[in-house]
């Protein structure tokens, strides 16, 4: 039955308390919920469903990568899998519990919102796809030892936005994986064997042939050096105080290995060198001096930069002796031997 309202409660400025009302509109609210039930206990069942089967999803794809030696590939990808399935089910709930609701719209706000998100997270996407790519196509994998960027050490860890690394010195390195997809990777255990070298210096008075022989009996005493491919001592260079003698040898990639070894080899030499009296020299410099007042100074034909003529004759002399050698003075009359012994002989005149 309709009942009219006070008109002094309209006016402006008053709240106007209808308890009636309010009743009303919880009541319509109840109801509502009421319809709504069986849809939303089916999208919550839904929504529970899809978190337990992307759980158990993941965990069978980490299991199966396990078994191939490939676990951070399985970590990404069961992550991946696991939210995917999430983000279906929470979907698929939401038009069951609002029917009016269009999927259709909801994907198309989806991809225009997708925008944005792409714009925010733009770098830990680019590191998401980068690691995907690292794992799936296998530059280097995981125990590796590589040179990235400047850092060298073996490979820990490739997460979904970094690769960690473990530096020899016992110090972590966290590196992007866009930069190591974008940058040039140095693997160093890629293949089992590794080659190393050492430059070896040697009198020019000794006989390269016997040296050479003396450090490529040394190098096959190490038992690390593989013997195939068998070690080598070239003669190198002639260098400007030695001649030197480049020994190489081939060891395990580990690091380790080639540090332990290089260390031997050296040890080594030094020893078998010294007990064959094979001179290793110190580095010797020849300083060489000329007069730069010589009448040849910058003639190329005539200046030999400090190295002494054949003869005598042919040193350039000093330019003020050569141009007073130009000059002919006539000798006074009494300019005679006899009178300059008499002037040598008379003792100076104290002066006045």
């Amino acid at each position: 039955m309709f009942q009219p309202t006070d008109p002094a409660s309209d006016l402006p400025g008053r709240i106007d308390l209808n308890p009636a009302s309010m009743v009303e509109k919880v009541d319509g609210w109840v109801d509502g919920l009421i319809f709504i039930a069986p849809n939303l206990l089916v999208a919550i069942v839904l929504i529970i469903g899809a978190f337990f089967t992307s759980g158990a999803i993941r965990s069978v794809i980490i299991r199966r990568a396990n078994k191939r030696g490939r676990r951070d590939l399985g970590m990404m990808l069961g992550g991946l899998a696991r939210w995917t399935i999430i983000v279906v089910g929470v979907l698929v709930a939401a038009t069951i519990v609002m029917p009016t609701l269009n999927p259709g719209d909801l994907i198309a706000g989806l991809g225009i919102g997708s925008v944005a998100i792409g714009f925010a997270f733009k770098d830990i996407l680019q590191n998401w796809l980068a690691g995907m790519l690292i794992l799936l196509r296998q530059p280097f994998e995981i125990n590796d030892q590589i040179v990235v960027n400047g850092y060298e050490g073996t490979v820990e860890r490739i997460l979904t936005r970094s690769t960690l690394i473990r530096t020899y010195d016992g110090l972590r390195a966290v590196i992007p994986n866009s930069d190591i997809y974008t940058s040039a990777v140095l693997v160093k255990t890629a293949h089992d064997l590794r080659r190393s070298q050492y430059d070896i210096g040697i009198g020019y008075g000794d006989g390269v042939e016997q040296a050479r022989d003396v450090v490529l009996e040394a190098l096959r005493t190490i038992p690390e050096i593989k013997a195939d491919p068998a070690p080598e001592a070239l003669v190198w260079d002639l260098a400007a105080s030695w001649v030197t003698i480049r020994a190489r040898w081939w060891t395990d990639s580990r690091r380790a290995d080639v540090v332990q070894v290089r260390g031997q080899v050296v040890t080594a030499v030094k020893h078998a060198l010294d007990e064959a009296g094979i001179d290793m020299p110190y580095e010797t410099n020849v300083m060489l001096f000329h007069d730069q007042t010589e009448e040849t100074d910058g003639d190329r034909d005539a200046q030999r930069e400090g190295w002494p003529a054949p003869r005598d004759t042919d040193k350039p002399k000093p330019r003020w002796k050569a141009t007073m050698e130009t000059v002919t003075v006539a000798d006074p009359p009494d300019d005679t031997p006899e009178n300059r012994q008499k002037t040598a002989a008379r003792p100076p005149s104290s002066a006045q």
